[in-house]
């Protein structure tokens, strides 16, 4: 009885997982290098900001423009430690003036005011234009303001004497020209001016809370 030969199995499925195996692995990688180039993009994108942002950055290479920054933000927080903290603006409205006498100098007057107010538009040039009817110079102004509230303080020097007869006279005139700009709609009439007035004639120290 002549024997049967069983013919050899087929090497066909082996062949379709390695296709398998070869199609997943090229998904991946080219999901890897889709995601890798998007990495990159990104990246460069920062580094051109920061180019926009450095000065004379355009011509650095990647390492010494990170070195810049990184020195840049080193002295902002060192500059930030140092400075004191933004005053928040009350919320009651006030204005303040003192005058005194410069060191050395009798002739020179400075003063010191604040006002504390609603903000709005055109408040300091406002303020400015009334220190410049005054022939006031401004040597410093302090702003602060948060919503809708402003705190400014001004060093102001009267160097030729002609505004007021003195001291307190010159606060008083200070004092009336900052509280027509800062609260326009009391400056005149009413019991909350009288009052004002009331003050200013007793020679008391020029600070009242609206």
């Amino acid at each position: 009885m002549a024997s049967t030969r069983q013919p050899p199995p087929t090497a066909a499925p082996e062949l379709s997982s390695s296709s398998g195996r070869n199609e997943t692995e090229a998904r991946s990688l080219k999901v890897h290098s889709e995601a890798e180039r998007r990495r990159r993009e990104r990246i460069n994108g920062h580094l051109a900001t920061l180019r926009r942002m450095m000065p004379d950055a355009y011509q650095m290479d990647k390492a010494t423009l990170l070195g810049s920054v990184v020195n840049q933000v080193r002295y902002l927080k060192r500059k930030a430690a140092t400075q004191p903290p933004t005053p928040i603006p009350p919320e009651a409205n006030e204005i303040t003036v003192r005058c005194y006498t410069a060191a050395g100098d009798d002739r020179t007057t400075c003063i010191r005011a604040t006002v504390s107010c609603d903000d709005r538009p055109g408040l300091f040039s406002s303020i400015a234009g009334a220190f410049r009817g005054l022939r006031l110079r401004t040597l410093r102004a302090e702003l602060a303001s948060l919503g809708s509230r402003a705190h400014h303080v001004f060093l102001l020097c009267n160097e030729d004497g002609n505004v007021g007869a003195g001291p307190r006279a010159l606060e008083g005139t200070v004092w009336q020209a900052l509280a027509q700009v800062a609260f326009p709609e009391m400056a005149f009439g009413g019991s909350s001016w009288s009052k004002r007035q009331r003050i200013l004639e007793a020679g008391c120290s020029l600070m009242y809370s609206v």
